[in-house]
């Protein structure tokens, strides 16, 4: 298991983390910023400034995890991990990561007033991540951590306290679907369904970052078409009578550590309001839907995701599927 102890610059993470590897068994410290210092070395400087803080960088992301996941298979027991991660899609990154490789995370937050964060400058100034910090307590973040308001706590009491909550399950394991790592290339059904006005159907997984079609992997043995018509119903509660057609068939290369495959995108066909308007989630794996238009798509679908519906779209009107090699139609073989 993983403890998580979240929060903004000067919120006391690392004090109280060293302090709680005493009060729980079997307990180990695991702090990410020892991956920063072993980047400055990997990295040419060019790759490093073009970003301003190194979570930004997909390789930082990757090692959290790797690293968190050897150190449990090594060691065993609890790792405690004092880290600030204050935007959600990093946070799906490395928790769904850690998820899938079926590692619970307790989710702390130690949350001091902004005056005491002040205090503890010397010169008075907030932290420079309170601006993220302020958004992200004001969405995702008070619902997703148990919160501890060390204010008026020494880093020892603030451990007593988040060893305590951990004991008593008052800070509860996050409610992460665990979706296994594939260990070879995958096929996988989306579907698209669209509104009386036109728009589609996206969802928001808790477990990566991004959104998303409905759909998923095909099981072993199972039609794509079938499975993508499973996929709706389990993630939205939609039951759909007719095979849907397909649109797009799109080869995702193998990308290290991603093994890539078949991604296949069908035509659910349009929602009256009323069947558009009863979509129900299933818990931990989706935390959000929405329609959108073409161009609000593109704002929140990966690049290459978004490619694919795209040209889903356009074999839509003209009645043709596409194929694609990485979301670029593939006419002829060169």
């Amino acid at each position: 298991m993983i403890v998580w102890v979240n929060g903004a610059s000067r919120a006391g993470k690392t004090t109280a983390a060293r302090e709680l590897i005493d009060l729980i068994p079997h307990c180990t410290l695991f702090d990410p910023e020892v991956i920063d210092g072993e980047l400055e070395r990997l990295l040419p400087p060019k790759r490093l400034a073009e970003v301003s803080d190194h979570q930004d960088l997909p390789i930082w992301r990757r090692l959290v995890v790797d690293t968190a996941a050897a150190l449990l298979a090594e060691l065993g027991g609890v790792l405690v991990v004092p880290m600030g991660l204050l935007r959600q899609e990093y946070r799906d990154e490395i928790f769904g990561g850690l998820a899938a490789r079926r590692i619970p995370v307790c989710h702390v937050l130690l949350a001091p007033g902004e005056t005491i964060l002040r205090d503890r400058d010397p010169g008075g100034e907030a932290p420079a991540d309170i601006e993220p910090y302020r958004a992200a307590l004001d969405g995702w973040l008070a619902a997703d951590a148990y919160p501890v308001d060390n204010g008026a706590l020494t880093p020892h009491e603030t451990a007593v306290r988040i060893a305590a909550a951990v004991r008593a399950g008052d800070a509860p394991l996050c409610d992460i679907v665990q979706t296994p790592e594939p260990t070879a290339e995958t096929v996988a059904a989306g579907v698209l369904l669209f509104d009386e006005e036109g728009r589609v159907l996206l969802v928001d997984p808790t477990y990566k970052p991004g959104w998303e079609f409905p759909g998923g992997v095909v099981e072993p043995g199972e039609a794509p078409a079938r499975a993508g018509v499973r996929e709706v119903a389990e993630e939205t509660g939609i039951q759909l009578t007719d095979v849907p057609r397909l649109l797009v068939v799109d080869w995702e290369p193998p990308v290290a550590p991603r093994y890539g495959g078949l991604r296949l995108l069908f035509d659910g066909g349009r929602l009256d309001s009323g069947t558009a308007s009863r979509v129900v989630l299933p818990g931990p794996e989706l935390r959000g839907w929405r329609f959108v238009t073409e161009a609000e798509a593109a704002g929140l679908l990966p690049p290459v995701r978004f490619e694919r519906l795209r040209w889903a779209l356009r074999a839509r009107e003209r009645g043709a599927a596409h194929y694609l090699e990485a979301g670029v139609p593939v006419d002829q073989f060169s």
